[in-house]
């Protein structure tokens, strides 16, 4: 069992940075880890993933170059910058751990999840 909380949402203007923080307690380093995210309205969507290492991530067309997701498996925690933030960004973001070690866009490959952070990107 893992518990993760993410924080570091807010409002931005499009075009700033955001850096969302993901603290998980219980067992993290051995899997990989994803964030995905919610507008209202929308389905959940893969954003991007990192392996247990760090060694390889996968991000989702629409954030690739502009989203960068990393890990600290000393501090058990996974971070997602995002830069040139888009009005098409705003929604709520979920960190989740996923069930593999290696990365993985598979939502169902996902067993737990984090509670979300708000991101509203105002044009």
């Amino acid at each position: 069992q893992v518990q993760l909380v993410e924080s570091g949402g807010g409002l931005v203007q499009a075009g700033y940075s955001l850096r969302l923080s993901c603290a998980a307690s219980g067992r993290f380093s051995s899997y990989a880890m994803g964030w995905f995210r919610q507008a209202p309205g929308k389905e959940r969507e893969f954003v991007a993933t990192i392996s247990w290492g760090g060694g390889t991530t996968y991000y989702a067309d629409v954030v690739k170059g502009r989203f960068t997701i990393s890990r600290d498996n000393a501090k058990n925690t996974v971070y997602l910058q995002m830069n040139s933030l888009k009005p098409e960004d705003t929604a709520v973001y979920y960190c989740a751990r996923a069930a593999v070690g290696r990365a993985t866009m598979t939502f169902d490959e996902y067993e737990s999840w984090g509670q979300g952070t708000q991101v509203t990107v105002s044009s």
